[in-house]
């Protein structure tokens, strides 16, 4: 089974504009997460999905300098991109992925992606997301090509269009829905990148994994320096994430 996770990036978001690309050491958050992607074990291809927007050139140059696939497609209608993504380069199982999470632990990914294929005759879908004991920053979603074209075809609400996996977490009396959750619970801490206040927290743990030369962190590098630094921790605390509207 080809296992093709697609990245969704583009430089026109809302709160913070040109987030993915804004720098930590030398280098755009885009290119950390794909780095961090690439360390997965179970990942085929990657492949970033952006829209067919001028605005989106730094992206597509992240991409040709770093030797990683790319789509061009809608900016709203984002289940259309990524179901004509995962029908271009082939995907048979895809796993969804969002560009504001440059910290994403690829044993994590890992993790969801063998839950899924352990169990792909008890769930269409798994993911870390719903029932929330990762931080934000960590979301990981897999389901199947089959899956997706279900989605594609029949989501026909705005919303559902803009969230890719919304069409199939608010129909569990259709699709078979899994979670993968862990032990301790550190759902509260907050590491995406949505703000200016996100990335400055985003940026601080960065430079400290970089300073002690912890180049191939795990979510457990993240936590313990946290832990060392709680007052970290409030930078971003005020922030409320943007709600999916679901269907009524």
């Amino acid at each position: 089974m080809r296992i093709v996770a697609i990245i969704q990036a583009r430089m026109e978001s809302t709160r913070l504009p040109g987030k993915i690309m804004k720098e930590v050491v030398s280098k755009p958050l885009l290119e950390y997460q794909i780095e961090r992607v690439r360390q997965a074990k179970t990942i085929d291809q990657i492949v970033i999905a952006t829209t067919t927007k001028d605005a989106e050139q730094p992206i597509i140059d992240l991409c040709k300098r770093m030797s990683v696939d790319y789509y061009r497609g809608s900016e709203e209608d984002v289940l259309s991109r990524y179901y004509q993504a995962a029908c271009y380069y082939g995907a048979e199982i895809v796993v969804r992925l969002t560009s504001d999470c440059p910290l994403l632990d690829p044993a994590v990914i890992d993790e969801v992606i063998t839950v899924f294929l352990s169990n792909s005759e008890r769930y269409d879908y798994v993911s870390n997301t719903i029932e929330r004991t990762y931080p934000r920053g960590y979301d990981v979603e897999v389901f199947s090509m089959k899956v997706l074209e279900q989605a594609y075809k029949e989501a026909s609400y705005a919303a559902e269009r803009e969230h890719v996996t919304s069409y199939l977490y608010q129909h569990p009396e259709v699709f078979r829905l899994g979670q993968v959750k862990q032990t301790t619970d550190l759902s509260s801490y907050r590491l995406t990148v949505d703000t200016e206040a996100d990335f400055e927290l985003i940026a601080r743990l960065i430079t400290a994994l970089y300073k002690r030369r912890i180049e191939r962190f795990t979510l457990d590098d993240v936590v313990s320096i946290l832990q060392e630094n709680p007052e970290w921790v409030l930078l971003n605390a005020h922030i409320e994430q943007k709600k999916v509207h679901r269907r009524s």
